[in-house]
């Protein structure tokens, strides 16, 4: 489990997050975070992954406090970040960006190639090909693999249908209901309507606090959220 406990954090003199108590565990299929631009939802993904420093408050990760460790110590305990800006190798193979995904898991790296295989087919197909020259799809697919090449128990996944036509986000969705089955899935999401459907569980951040959680059923149903949202 990664949890935040009572935590603050700021870009320079301005506050984002404020008092933040949020937990998220390996069981949880699908937890969603929705709410407008600006609200803190990014950040929060790197205040877990240690790409952000918190100014007060804890962070823990499995019972370890992680606050001040770098990001590939928390990868390395099941927490999993995929950025909404990829950060794929361009002048990388298909392959060669799964292997670097699999830095904590040398030992396992074939055996973890073929589930991901499994998982988006199109990466095998294209496995020898140069990961700039993939469609927005591709690319999106590709980043998720090599999240999931590190075997995590949590995968955060920041804004996954970002710059995705309709029919490529129908099909990313699919995949990301697909992997909950087995992993965790955080999921930092602007399509609110589509977050919240498959979410277990779901929380409405404004202005970086927590307005509103529930299932992500009751939460889609709210009043709320259909005013403001939807």
């Amino acid at each position: 489990m990664i949890a935040l406990d009572s935590v603050d954090v700021s870009y320079g003199n301005i506050q984002v997050i404020w008092d933040f108590d949020f937990e998220v565990s390996e069981d949880a299929g699908v937890v969603s975070l929705v709410g407008p631009n600006g609200a803190g939802k990014s950040t929060l993904l790197r205040v877990m992954s240690g790409l952000h420093p918190v100014d007060s408050g804890t962070v823990t990760a499995w019972g370890e406090d992680v606050s001040t460790l770098d990001s590939s110590e928390i990868v390395k305990k099941g927490f999993v970040h995929v950025s909404e800006e990829r950060n794929l190798f361009g002048e990388m193979t298909v392959r060669e960006n799964l292997e670097m995904g699999a830095y904590t898991e040398r030992d396992n790296l074939e055996e973890t190639m073929q589930e991901v295989y499994e998982v988006f087919p199109i990466l095998e197909e294209r496995s020898d090909q140069l990961a700039r020259s993939m469609s927005g799809g591709q690319q999106q697919m590709l980043a998720i693999g090599r999240g999931l090449m590190a075997r995590p128990k949590i995968l955060a996944l920041d804004e996954p249908s970002e710059g995705l036509a309709p029919q490529i986000t129908d099909r990313v969705f699919e995949k990301i209901e697909d992997i909950s089955e087995d992993i965790t899935v955080l999921l930092v999401e602007q399509h609110v309507n589509r977050a919240l459907k498959m979410a277990d569980r779901a929380y409405l951040i404004e202005n970086g606090r927590i307005v509103k959680e529930d299932t992500g059923t009751r939460l889609l149903e709210s009043d709320h959220v259909k005013d403001a949202y939807l």
